[in-house]
């Protein structure tokens, strides 16, 4: 059955700014495609439904870019707005009133992981998860927390960041089976990552699924203009 996914594409780009300040981070022009065009294009192997865009700042510049271009997709695009900054969470439990599937996949919108999402739903089941993190195996950095897993792929710990010789990243992709998430009552605004990976980890049955596809996070002018060369090569527009 066909996922509905969500795609994170509200925030601001604060670090960006140096480069790309007039639009959202999913619009930053990359080889003189947006950015969101390489991750439709991404989902399109998999068996999506729908893909609801959650919008924020400069949300206005994305739907008019993307809504004369709906009809070439295999899936429906949608979009939900903020009124005011939400957080992960909120943005995520925001567009979760537009999806109709009991697992959804979410994606960030500044952020590329080659990980197989078939593959991810596949163990997503097999667990009966209530989350699933694409996990991708890192050397030598101090950007990103890490993800500790036991032998069965469930998540024991989640690590701040700083600097780590060897680990497991999040993603940034994900399988979250709905109820998991709108069953505990969260207000309008909270954090994802904090309030519901950390804070929920002992009473939600989170697992890790690790794959070591090309990861890229365009949110810093070195890795954005990298992306520049390295993402066309490997998603055909």
């Amino acid at each position: 059955m066909a996922k509905d996914c969500i795609i994170l594409a509200g925030g601001f780009g604060t670090r960006l700014s140096t480069v790309v300040s007039d639009r959202p981070k999913c619009l930053a022009p990359i080889a003189g495609q947006p950015f969101l065009a390489y991750l439709l294009q991404y989902l399109q192997q998999f068996d999506i439904g729908k893909v609801v865009l959650s919008l924020g700042y400069k949300a206005e510049m994305v739907i008019d870019w993307i809504a004369p271009l709906r009809e070439q997709y295999p899936f429906a695009i949608e979009w939900v707005v903020e009124t005011e900054p939400l957080g992960t969470g909120g943005a995520i439990q925001l567009a979760l009133q537009q999806t109709t599937t009991d697992d959804v996949v979410i994606i960030n919108g500044d952020s590329f992981y080659q990980a197989n999402i078939a593959e991810l739903l596949a163990f997503h089941e097999q667990k009966t998860a209530d989350l699933t993190l694409s996990l991708k195996p890192m050397q030598h950095y101090d950007r990103y927390g890490t993800v500790e897993i036991n032998e069965n792929g469930r998540i024991t710990t989640f690590h701040e960041k700083q600097f780590t010789e060897q680990g497991l990243i999040n993603g940034g992709v994900y399988v979250l089976y709905k109820p998991a998430l709108l069953n505990l009552g969260f207000p309008a605004k909270f954090s994802f990552e904090q309030d519901f990976m950390e804070k929920q980890l002992t009473g939600t049955d989170m697992y890790g699924y690790t794959s070591n596809g090309y990861f890229i996070d365009i949110g810093v002018p070195e890795d954005f203009a990298r992306a520049n060369t390295e993402l066309p090569a490997l998603i055909k527009m």
